[in-house]
């Protein structure tokens, strides 16, 4: 079968608001296949030799075809796609609800597709977690007893499993909703003691089937950034299925896109965007609004002439790497020069003349390999950002200037 097309990090790329350790995978999943019907093997037999999912479909239905990637510890790693793209089917393998019917998935070690029923029960209760589009709460236990639940079935004594559940409920903003029951709260507000339940118990590996999918926009977006900050402190590793390319982008250090039960690409939301592998996946992006998801990283190109020191002049603006591109567009209307690009310790590793700032915004076109360094000549077209898209005061510093 043909590879998954995968983008190759550039040095120095956007942090992951956690740190991943990729020296160890959290979970792996090796050509995986999951064929629901009458001869679900012979259907992957012939899925291997080239057929495609409709030439099986007297053979049985191929929920999933040929799927690998790896997740790194510590990684938000995003499953996307539309209905029927076989993501759904895919976390329930992850969760060993269903096993492969051709394939490995590894939790760390072990292989889900081998494991007996006692070795999987006890992976569930103390590596995998898992929070539900539709909350799952128990209606009759307070939100206290329900963040506890978890921990009430690994046999934990109560003192101390009410001890962690509070911890968690504070984690996500309701400790002062510890005694109220499901029926008292915003449904936002149960999605939440639904995260506090998965946090309270404390595993390696989070999984979210469509987990903000149910919430109204405005609760959706607070949501996703609670779920950001928490990985800034826990470093959890989070596999989390959407069919919302916003939501994916905005949330995954890498994403992977699905498509008829296929992963068609795996990159991050960058790489996705600026590079797409097939005509597919660049209609699903054509609407991305680019200025929130590219950064000057993915847009900056290499000083002239290996120029690796900082540009002298007095009105020279720099940047740093993970700056948002609307975030671009006024800086680099206070010089003529093009904006400086540097890293975490103060050094200049790229700039961004006008032209490149310009054709980032455009689909399918990339910037030179290399310009003038920064306080030269070079000069290009600079126009306003998009209308209705007003530029957002950014990080961005005048040489000399005091703090």
């Amino acid at each position: 079968m043909p590879a998954v097309p995968t983008s190759t990090p550039t040095p120095g790329s956007t942090p992951t608001p956690g740190p991943a350790d990729r020296s160890r995978p959290a979970v792996s999943v090796e050509n995986v296949y999951k064929v629901f019907g009458r001869r679900p093997v012979k259907a992957v037999q012939r899925l291997t030799e080239g057929a495609s999912r409709d030439d099986v479909k007297n053979l049985g239905t191929a929920a999933v075809i040929d799927a690998s990637f790896e997740v790194a510890q510590g990684e938000i790693f995003v499953v996307m796609g539309l209905s029927g793209s076989g993501k759904s089917t895919l976390i329930r393998m992850l969760n060993g609800l269903w096993k492969p019917t051709a394939g490995h998935v590894r939790i760390g070690d072990d292989d889900l597709s081998t494991v007996d029923a006692k070795r999987l029960r006890a992976l569930r209760r103390t590596r995998v977690s898992m929070v539900f589009q539709h909350f799952a709460l128990l209606p009759h236990r307070t939100v206290l007893d329900n963040a506890a639940y978890p921990l009430e079935i690994q046999g934990m004594p109560r003192e101390q499993r009410i001890a962690k559940a509070t911890e968690a409920l504070e984690m996500v903003g309701l400790g002062g909703w510890a005694d109220s029951l499901p029926s008292q709260l915003s449904g936002g507000m149960r999605q939440r003691v639904g995260l506090a339940r998965a946090l309270a118990a404390d595993t390696d590996v989070l999984l979210m089937d469509e987990a903000f999918s149910a919430l109204d926009p405005l609760i959706r977006r607070e949501m996703q950034e609670q779920l950001l900050e928490l990985q800034r402190t826990l470093h959890k590793t989070i596999i989390f299925i959407t069919h919302d390319l916003n939501e994916a982008m905005h949330l995954g250090d890498r994403i992977a896109v699905m498509r008829d039960g296929r992963i068609v690409q795996i990159g991050t939301s960058e790489e996705i965007l600026s590079e797409p592998a097939n005509d597919y996946v660049a209609q699903f992006v054509a609407d991305v609004d680019r200025t929130r998801v590219l950064t000057a990283q993915s847009v900056m190109v290499p000083p002239a002439d290996g120029t690796t020191y900082s540009a002298t002049s007095d009105d020279s603006q720099y940047v740093e790497q993970d700056t948002p591109l609307a975030e671009l567009f006024a800086p680099a209307a206070e010089s003529a020069a093009p904006l400086e690009v540097h890293d975490d310790a103060g050094d200049l590793v790229g700039v961004i003349p006008r032209d490149a700032l310009l054709e980032a915004m455009v689909p399918g076109t990339e910037p030179e390999t290399t310009t003038e360094a920064p306080g030269s000549d070079a000069r290009g077209a600079m126009g306003a950002p998009p209308t209705d898209e007003p530029a957002l005061p950014g990080p961005a510093t005048t040489k000399g200037a005091t703090a």
